[in-house]
């Protein structure tokens, strides 16, 4: 069996959501300081952050207000709203970045590869056919063409005056 090895991953799964440093998610929303913590939207019942350990540049997570750990914990409002704000993200992620296509999704739990694995969140990754989508797993680099700040400086005028 062929074993294909991610050590730049370990600091962030072994530290984020563990149960002695609380959760990542619950001490962003505590904070008011959004640009700090590179929210982009808060909304009734979801808030919109950048990924600290971006895939690609755009990387977004949308994330349930409620300490909640998977779907069926989550009430119908909720799931509606995960879909709206889902295709709200993906139109402002078009407009801005003109990707090929898109990865969405939700990792439920630690074995599906969760790094927050007991506060739900979706993730959604603008692509582009030939980006380097495995390089950081089999080369330990990533190509990320931009800094965090300037995605979230081009991101969040898309979620100004939104009242979801």
């Amino acid at each position: 069996m062929d074993r294909l090895w991610t050590p730049w991953r370990y600091a962030y799964v072994s530290s984020v959501g563990s149960a002695d440093r609380g959760c990542a998610f619950c001490d962003i929303l505590a904070s008011g300081d959004d640009r700090q913590n590179l929210v982009v939207y808060r909304g009734k019942r979801l808030f919109v952050v950048l990924n600290l350990y971006p895939y690609t540049s755009g990387h977004l997570l949308i994330v349930a207000k409620r300490h909640i750990a998977c779907l069926r914990e989550a009430d119908d409002e909720e799931l509606r709203s995960f879909m709206e704000l889902a295709r709200i993200c993906e139109d402002a992620l078009a407009r801005e970045y003109r990707p090929d296509g898109f990865n969405m999704g939700f990792n439920i739990g630690r074995a599906a590869g969760a790094g927050i694995d007991r506060h739900l969140h979706m993730h959604l990754l603008p692509r582009w056919v030939g980006d380097a989508s495995f390089v950081s797993t089999v080369s330990e680099t990533r190509v990320l063409p931009e800094a965090l700040g300037q995605t979230y400086a081009r991101l969040t005028p898309y979620f100004e005056g939104l009242a979801l």
